[in-house]
């Protein structure tokens, strides 16, 4: 954890003194090893970034006093359109994800996407956000990305993927694709990656009709987790 990620809830006082129980106290106490007076990284959600110091601690509670002046870092302008992989992968995957500076992730239906992905209690909104949250204070950063289910593959080709790819450069990595995956884009990308068997030849077809360009990493067959990762450092 390189920052403590705040939420409005944390605050007690509105002159900046923030009040810390759970998961955070604990990684305080027993990672990081603060005393009283020693100043952490703190960071509001959606909000700046700045420098807490420690006012109280103990078995039970860590009080700051925080100091947020500093804008959290840019984003990467792309949209990750990633088909619903396995729940257990799904947290890494957003975990990378928000560390790597994704704002904006939509879990797609798909053939080959097993149907009992989507009863998974990891797609509740408190156990996505989670994991975001873990990844932004890994990254330093405080913006949660936004995550949005896509349950039906066609009407989303049909209705909504046109206008998520106007102005940006809409890519599907395929593994087929005889196209390579271009180098730092310069530019707002859309990138769509498969389960981990591939987009099938009906849907390979539509996403192309729509205007998508197949790229392909090489001939080796990545999993979603080491796929989601390389693809983003190729492009940006």
């Amino acid at each position: 954890m390189n920052l403590i990620l705040l939420f409005n809830e944390d605050f007690i006082e509105p002159n900046g003194r923030v009040r810390l129980t759970g998961r955070r106290l604990k990684h305080v106490r027993e990672v990081l090893r603060v005393s009283v007076n020693d100043e952490l990284c703190v960071g509001l959600v959606n909000g700046n970034i700045g420098v807490g110091r420690v006012t109280a601690l103990d078995d039970s509670v860590l009080e700051m006093d925080v100091r947020l002046e500093q804008a959290p870092p840019l984003p990467l302008t792309v949209t990750l359109i990633l088909a619903l992989p396995r729940p257990k992968v799904l947290r890494r995957v957003l975990r990378s994800a928000a560390v790597l500076g994704v704002k904006r992730i939509m879990l797609l239906n798909c053939f080959r996407v097993e149907k009992s992905f989507w009863q998974s209690p990891f797609l509740e909104q408190e156990a996505i956000n989670e994991q975001l949250a873990l990844g932004l204070e890994q990254a330093r950063d405080t913006v949660l990305p936004a995550v949005t289910l896509c349950r039906q593959f066609k009407p989303f080709v049909e209705d909504m993927l046109p206008g998520l790819i106007q102005n940006t450069i809409p890519l599907v990595a395929h593994p087929a694709a005889e196209a390579p995956c271009p180098r730092a884009l310069g530019g707002a990308a859309t990138l769509i990656i498969g389960p981990e068997g591939g987009f099938i030849p009906y849907e390979i077809e539509k996403l192309r009709a729509c205007g998508c360009a197949l790229v392909s990493l090489g001939e080796r067959i990545l999993n979603v987790e080491t796929a989601v990762p390389a693809l983003l450092s190729r492009l940006f």
